[in-house]
């Protein structure tokens, strides 16, 4: 099963499509999801989903706007989509008839405080 971090880098590569890679993803990932995300871990978690055949990589063609760099696109494989599918139907199981699926507010069942 996927991590979350592992699902929210899968979904930015699928939203963003032809124009994933990098910053791109990192850009979608914090707008989206509030969640802060450095490169560094983005491209490590990218290296395991290409090692377990959930996402392939490649080089692009140099740009200007990165003074002649190449940038590393990201497309989600097919398995990639179906492990994806998995955790989202997981998570959605589990979450139902909690409070904050359901929108209830109040004193949550198991709260400690």
């Amino acid at each position: 099963m996927l991590g979350e971090f592992e699902y929210l880098i899968l979904s930015a590569a699928a939203n963003l499509g032809e124009e994933a890679y990098g910053a791109a993803m990192r850009a979608a990932i914090e707008t989206t999801a509030g969640r802060t995300c450095s490169l560094g871990a983005l491209y490590t978690t990218l290296d395991r989903l290409e090692t377990k055949g959930l996402v392939e990589t490649w080089m692009g063609e140099p740009t200007q706007q990165r003074g002649g760099r190449a940038r590393r696109m990201v497309r989600v494989t097919s398995e990639g989509s179906r492990a994806a599918r998995e955790f989202y139907d997981a998570v959605t199981r589990m979450s139902r008839g909690t409070a904050w699926a359901d929108g209830r507010t109040g004193e949550l069942p198991g709260d400690l405080a």
